[in-house]
């Protein structure tokens, strides 16, 4: 089964569109154990509230994907979830393959890929990978963080109109012509999750990290038209991680379920 099909099995079978980003602070390097014990516990109180798990280098650098992460994407698979490789490539294509071959190896079924270095000798390899092992890639559309308009906000010309446009709309445009499995837009801006969206035409799922700590609310981005939820230090630094893992996909899935 193809990535795209997984998660919305997991999404209708789990009831929860919540993705999971696993993150933690820095730790010492001989900390390492601790860490991988601490993810691991995490993933286990939050399995049954979330469909999916993101993975950023905060666990992918001390952990090595051969190593310790393979031990959390084990557990991922064993709960029934899909692994998501934050790796954002970026690179040439050639280094960019590698790059999805061993983190597809890894056991991951997705990872996240950066559409600003382009296709021909850029993503046009990692999605030939993922094409022929049944993997997925999510391109960065819109980040979270307040500097996000300085690259995805600022006017470009299309080279294929000539008009101008913002690049967040052609990244949006190359998610279709390359055939994404999703995009990533901050749910701190509903208003580009909206335009985007728009531009999709509901073919592509929308994911969207920023719930709490960086001020994104669930309301908002689902409104605007986002599919999944991306949601990190609102659980992973919680008290009670499990607690926060269940009133957020409660609020999420309520959300989903009555609306209009």
């Amino acid at each position: 089964m193809a990535f795209r099909e997984k998660i919305e099995e997991n999404t209708k079978n789990k009831q929860t569109n919540i993705v999971l980003a696993l993150d933690f602070p820095f730790e010492k390097p001989e900390n390492r154990q601790a860490l991988l014990q601490r993810a691991e516990k995490v993933l286990d109180a939050t399995n049954q509230y979330i469909c999916a798990v993101k993975i950023n280098y905060h666990l992918i650098l001390p952990l090595g994907i051969f190593n310790g992460l393979q031990k959390i994407i084990c557990k991922a698979h064993e709960k029934g979830l899909v692994a998501i490789a934050d790796s954002k490539i970026n690179d040439i294509g050639e280094t960019n393959r590698v790059i999805a071959e061993y983190l597809f190896e890894a056991g991951f079924d997705a990872l996240i890929a950066n559409p600003f270095v382009g296709w021909e000798e850029g993503l046009k390899p990692v999605f030939e990978t993922a094409q022929k092992t049944q993997k997925g890639v999510l391109l960065l559309t819109y980040m979270s963080h307040k500097g996000a308009s300085e690259g995805y906000g600022q006017m470009v010309v299309d080279a294929e109109t000539g008009q101008n446009k913002p690049q967040y709309h052609l990244f949006a445009l190359k998610a279709l012509k390359w055939g994404a499995d999703g995009v990533i837009v901050g749910a701190t801006y509903p208003g580009k999750i909206k335009e985007i969206n728009e531009v999709l035409g509901g073919k592509i799922p929308i994911y969207s990290p920023g719930v709490g700590p960086q001020g994104g609310t669930i309301e908002a981005a689902l409104r605007a038209g986002t599919r999944f939820l991306i949601v990190g230090r609102a659980i992973t630094l919680a008290d009670n991680p499990a607690d926060s893992a269940e009133k957020i996909r409660n609020l999420a899935w309520q959300y989903l379920t009555t609306r209009c």
